[in-house]
């Protein structure tokens, strides 16, 4: 059985990115999947990664690495932590629901990765990349953003934002993951009128309609590339002859 993971990050479940987690939701249980959903807000998460968040002898600094590392060896991690690693470790995908705010996901996803994603318990320096723990998994990332399709093209005035979404992509790359190519929808808020509003309803009842085929076809989804490990020098450098998927990582110069 398909077990699919659903994290939604806005802080209105009726709104359209609550829709769509919800049109995620149902899809994936109608293929006869175990489907877990995580909404953030709901559930009230503290994105703040903090010393108070562990049990720690007396530190002259909070060092995140090594309490997460330890509290990981100890069996200590933050019960809503430790929560969301079950999530993840019993999952075969994941799919996140969010607006994209400033140029980046909400605070409450950013803090998700940073608390989450533990060190020692998600990775360590030899189960990362082509080695990382969730090679097996596959994420995908549905985005709405307020900038227009113009707008968020490559040479849009707000920036690509296949671009924008990579850093969380290399986040689950650094994981193992697998990541499918970003699904965005464009121009999503509140300040249309008239024929614009109608024309924004109906782009959106679309996608809504759209989304099961999308959950059903989900293993033949476009997947972004990532270079491998054996493409990087010993220092970490792209290999002069290593292929570059993204300006994200690319050769110098050239």
């Amino acid at each position: 059985m398909v077990k699919t993971l659903i994290v939604l990050a806005h802080p209105d479940k009726a709104s359209f990115n609550g829709q769509w987690a919800e049109t995620s939701r149902a899809a994936s249980a109608a293929l006869g999947h175990d489907v877990e959903l995580s909404d953030l807000v709901a559930m009230g998460f503290d994105p703040v990664e903090r010393a108070d968040h562990y049990q720690l002898p007396d530190m002259e600094r909070f060092d995140v690495l090594r309490a997460q590392e330890a509290a990981a060896a100890a069996k200590s991690l933050p019960n809503d932590v430790v929560a969301e690693i079950a999530k993840i470790e019993a999952a075969d995908r994941i799919i996140f629901h969010f607006p994209m705010w400033w140029f980046g996901p909400p605070a409450i996803l950013k803090g998700w990765f940073d608390r989450v994603l533990a060190n020692g318990a998600m990775h360590n320096t030899d189960e990362r990349f082509d080695t990382g723990r969730c090679r097996h998994k596959t994420a995908l990332f549905c985005v709405t953003t307020g900038s227009s399709a113009v707008q968020s093209a490559p040479d849009g005035k707000e920036g690509n934002a296949q671009m924008l979404l990579w850093p969380l992509s290399q986040a689950l790359r650094y994981l193992g993951f697998s990541v499918l190519r970003p699904i965005t929808v464009s121009g999503v808020h509140s300040y249309h009128k008239d024929v614009a509003a109608d024309a924004l309803a109906q782009r959106l009842s679309k996608t809504l309609a759209d989304q099961p085929k999308i959950i059903a076809d989900f293993d033949n989804l476009p997947r972004l590339h990532f270079n491998t490990d054996g493409d990087f020098t010993k220092e970490g450098r792209l290999k002069p002859d290593a292929p570059s998927h993204s300006d994200f990582i690319r050769h110098i110069g050239r």
